[in-house]
């Protein structure tokens, strides 16, 4: 693939990256600060699990249409320089979502009684289904404004804007950890449901300053017969089944995890939470960076430019997440014990946290290549076929949910989960490859084993460190000694992998020192300015 096309690609995963990783740290900020206050225990169970309603109906009615529907269809007005029917369906679309949200969000808070005690964590003790239910109704504000805010990134990264969604989504942690401090000695965790609610909001007028920046068209219109809006509605159905059997999978997961011990639920939670890192900071990056790209070689019928993409992409995202999936289950404990361990939060918090990680790190690499997979099928505007997959991804995962917790508890959980993601993976690659021909599959798995291989030096190597410290060098009781065992774990860890990265050669490992080399390039020409 030529350089100078993926200079758009490589500038948009850039921003995207560092903007991400920012947000990552606030929100694990957010997450230490919650701990220590509280523990991790019923109080904490309880706040995490009214995110589900919330959550719910943001993925029912809008959630991954944006990505699968919205997006592609107003890029491809965007390219072929149609951009007042963009912007007309871009209204429609608007105009539609409004009012479905505050109707869905009335009837959520009336029916929230019912969901949170019947089917989401019946394990709970009355007082803390009362506290979920509360908790719900003040984070069904955080579902309407998200929903706009999905519409929001989408034309905004159409239009190849990834900063102000970057920007915003780091304010919406920021006004949760602030209203949190600021009201939990009055409200308890509760002051962190409302900074929920006041995050999303602060959300949208962040991305709304930018939209009027491009030359925001907002049009009254319902125009229900558009080619574009009817072609959107076709896309969404099948997405919205699909997230929603996600959603009904995470139903599920709650519900076992609410009749186990205290604090089982956010154990669960949190080990995913961090499982998820190397996917959101690189995995989701990379994606949404190469997804404009994508959509527009698909609408210009460029299948070669495509599949160029695509698979370094796809090779990338192996390139970062299968050794983060390795350190991290290497270093889990002393991880977890540095963040989190402290005030309300246990030793014992601590061990089943990581216990539970290192199986959710079995699937990690799968889940950052679902994210590319999705969106390759989106930009061909295939929806049902990733929709399809997903849902019978989460049908085994429910099912070997059952299987699995008996045996091996949260982490019976986390293995379901990853072992559902690597079935999604392998299911989309082999359809991909009936849809659009050979892609590039001899590279992507002589890479991936590349990948492995190093990977395992790499551990390796990080493992020896943070023995040999341990054992006869600092105190891990302190944080300074816990500090000094995570830098140095990783410090080795990641020094090792790039070096052999570098010294195999992989073309991966050039496009991440791009990535990184021109962020730097950029920063220092603003400072010499």
């Amino acid at each position: 693939m030529d350089s100078h096309k993926n200079t758009g690609v490589v500038r948009a995963a850039g921003i995207l990256m560092l903007s991400t990783v920012f947000s990552r740290i606030v929100g694990y900020v957010r997450d230490i600060i919650i701990g220590t206050q509280f523990g991790q225990g019923s109080l904490t169970d309880a706040y995490l699990a009214a995110f589900s309603i919330p959550d719910f109906l943001y993925y029912l009615l809008v959630g991954g249409a944006v990505s699968a529907a919205f997006i592609p269809v107003f890029s491809s007005y965007v390219a072929t320089g149609r951009r007042e029917e963009g912007w007309r369906v871009a209204s429609t679309i608007f105009n539609l979502v409004i009012p479905a949200m505050l109707a869905g969000t009335l009837l959520a808070a009336v029916l929230a009684p019912y969901i949170v005690k019947e089917l989401l964590v019946p394990g709970f003790t009355p007082e803390y289904i009362e506290l979920t239910v509360t908790m719900t109704r003040i984070m069904l504000v955080q579902a309407f404004f998200m929903a706009l805010n999905g519409i929001s990134m989408g034309i905004l990264n159409s239009y190849q804007r990834f900063l102000a969604p970057a920007v915003a989504s780091v304010m919406y942690n920021v006004c949760i950890i602030l209203f949190g401090v600021l009201l939990s000695p009055a409200l308890g965790i509760k002051g962190f449901a409302v900074g929920v609610a006041a995050g999303a909001i602060v959300q949208f007028l962040i991305q709304l300053t930018d939209l009027r920046r491009i030359g925001l068209v907002y049009q009254p219109v319902l125009d229900w017969r558009h080619p574009g809006v009817r072609r959107i509605v076709f896309l969404m159905i099948p997405v919205l089944l699909g997230f929603s059997m996600n959603q009904l999978g995470l139903f599920v997961q709650q519900n076992i995890s609410s009749s186990l011990a205290s604090g089982a639920l956010t154990a669960v939670r949190w080990a995913q939470r961090i499982m998820q890192l190397p996917i959101g900071i690189f995995a989701i990056t990379i994606a949404m960076a190469v997804f404009p790209t994508l959509t527009g070689h698909a609408a210009r019928q460029e299948m070669q430019q495509f599949k160029d993409n695509f698979s370094l992409g796809l090779r990338t995202i192996f390139f970062i997440t299968v050794p983060s999936a390795v350190g991290l289950a290497v270093l889990g404990k002393p991880i977890i014990r540095l963040m989190y361990q402290q005030g309300q939060f246990t030793a014992a918090h601590t061990s089943i946290t990581a216990y539970t990680l290192s199986f959710f790190c079995i699937g990690l690499f799968a889940y950052g290549g679902v994210q590319l997979m999705n969106r390759v099928f989106y930009a061909l505007q295939d929806t049902w076929k990733p929709v399809t997959v997903g849902a019978s991804a989460m049908g085994l995962n429910i099912l070997l949910n059952f299987a699995f917790i008996e045996a091996l508890g949260t982490g019976g959980l986390a293995l379901a989960y990853s072992l559902a993601g690597i079935v999604n993976l392998g299911i989309l690659l082999l359809l991909l490859r009936r849809k659009i021909g050979a892609v590039d599959g001899r590279r992507i798995l002589e890479s991936f084993i590349k990948t492995l291989g190093i990977s395992a030096v790499m551990g390796l190597a990080a493992y020896g460190a943070c023995w040999g410290l341990e054992t006869y060098l600092i105190d891990v009781g302190t944080k300074t000694g816990q500090l000094i065992q995570v830098a140095a774990g990783l410090g080795v860890g990641v020094a090792a992998y790039f070096l052999l990265g570098l010294k195999m050669g992989m073309e991966e490992m050039n496009m991440v020192l791009n990535v990184l080399g021109r962020r730097i390039k950029r920063k220092k020409t603003r400072i010499a300015s």
